[in-house]
């Protein structure tokens, strides 16, 4: 990264907040305008609602503009121009870059980028990276490959952006991305925590070595809520040696935040490129004040081949007090708390998935894995948690459980059904783990 690069990034993450205002209002109508005039499904949406640009005067007018969903553009897209259709914004021979989401919410979505896109996904990334100290002397190991998703990608380009070596190991399997670790001293790596703990594992029960005698000192995560949880963040830190970080991203609006080095219990918000917004579940009312849960829309303001206006994420988090680091940048305390749709009430009480993992990763006699499944029964509720006891922790399920079941009430307030399975019985995961099932809903 140039030294004047540097200054510019020092200087948006430290402006005064209403400096820092004036600029995200001033990039929020500029890109509202480009959607209107540039992309059909915008117009449409737009129209429909009777709201045109003009009607952006004052910050309090940003409600005005309609959300988006990813349902939006899965309808608007696999059309002439094939295959982004109609929320393509640029002549489709300015597109340089493909990928797609996940589908692990359903149909794809198709994320076009031109080449001044994908720099200004890089540059996102620089920040993300810098916070967290990573520097020219670092030579970072990317354990997967990439293939059309986006996240490694970005992450690969921004390494080289800041002046880091960078180490592809896609087509490794687990045990052989650890030799490679150790063979060239990688002092970085960025992986789910799912399988930063997995490969933990593979490293002490397959190769007998203890991943903290290896070379890394920092990990980046994404994809997953877990290094933002202190349990799973501790257990990673612990089994690594190394400082562990989180940042969240998505396809459709980049990687929008990151957690710095002062770690203050949540990522910042890269408020320069992006504007997040805290919504009321219930009422949809703008969310200002810290430690109250609100739903995460989100607006890119840079992004023009496919824009990202007031995007409903359906995650959930909080603001959090400022951070000693200096950043004007707000913080999200705890980091993505979870999926609307997976907070859900269960025997009548408020339940988010992410209060077990805490639970779970907290007591050290436990494996690393567990599962949810919340069922019916007749007319009632039942919470099965299906967990692995280490087998060199000396300890019996019979005497584990009644810790873990008043854990799990003083956290949760519910009560479980705890199932103890045999070690390495249940599904390991590389990528985004699938460890909450609501069958409820089937029923």
């Amino acid at each position: 990264m140039k030294n004047t690069d540097l200054y510019w990034n020092l200087l948006l993450e430290t402006l005064p907040r209403d400096k820092l205002k004036a600029l995200q209002f001033k990039k929020f109508k500029r890109i509202v305008k480009w959607g209107y005039e540039n992309s059909k499904l915008y117009r449409r949406i737009y129209d429909e609602a009777g709201f045109t640009p003009d009607d952006l005067q004052t910050w309090g007018d940003i409600s005005k503009v309609p959300m988006l969903e990813k349902e939006h553009y899965r309808t608007a897209q696999a059309k002439d121009p094939w295959p982004y259709g109609d929320s393509l914004c640029v002549p489709i021979e300015k597109v340089t870059e493909y990928r797609q989401t996940s589908g692990t919410t359903g149909q794809p979505v198709y994320q076009p980028d031109t080449w001044q896109d994908w720099e200004w996904q890089s540059e996102c990334w620089s920040y993300i990276l810098y916070a967290q100290g990573f520097r020219d002397t670092d030579r970072v190991f990317i354990p997967f490959g990439y293939n059309v998703f986006t996240a490694y990608w970005n992450g690969h380009y921004a390494c080289e952006k800041v002046g880091c070596e960078v180490v592809p190991g896609g087509i490794l399997n687990t045990e052989e991305r650890l030799l490679k670790i150790k063979e060239l001293r990688a002092t970085a790596m960025m992986a789910t925590p799912t399988y930063v703990l997995g490969m933990a594992e593979t490293c002490r029960k397959k190769l007998g070595i203890d991943p903290a005698e290896l070379t890394i000192e920092k990990i980046l995560c994404a994809g997953e809520p877990g290094a933002s949880v202190p349990a799973t963040k501790k257990r990673m830190e612990e089994a690594w040696g190394a400082k562990v970080y989180d940042h969240v991203g998505a396809t459709e609006i980049g990687g929008w935040s990151y957690e710095c080095t002062s770690q203050p219990g949540g990522p910042h918000v890269n408020e320069a490129f992006f504007l997040v917004e805290l919504l009321d579940i219930d009422t949809g009312e703008p969310i200002e004040e810290p430690y109250r849960p609100g739903k995460i829309v989100i607006t890119t303001f840079d992004r023009l081949a496919q824009p990202c206006i007031r995007f409903d994420s359906k995650d959930v988090s909080m603001w959090g007090d400022p951070c000693t680091c200096g950043r004007t940048f707000r913080v999200l305390q705890g980091g993505v708390h979870g999926r609307v749709d997976h907070i859900t009430k269960v025997k009548g009480v408020l339940f988010s998935p992410v209060s077990v993992e805490e639970v779970v990763r907290g007591i050290p006699e436990l494996g690393d894995e567990y599962e949810l499944v919340v069922t019916k029964k007749g007319d009632v509720d039942v919470i099965t948690l299906k967990v692995e006891l280490d087998p060199q922790s000396g300890t019996t399920p019979e005497q584990l459980q009644p810790n873990l079941e008043r854990q799990l009430r003083l956290k949760t307030n519910l009560a479980y059904k705890i199932e103890f399975h045999p070690f390495g019985n249940l599904p390991r995961y590389q990528v985004k783990a699938k460890r909450f099932k609501d069958l409820r809903k089937h029923v």
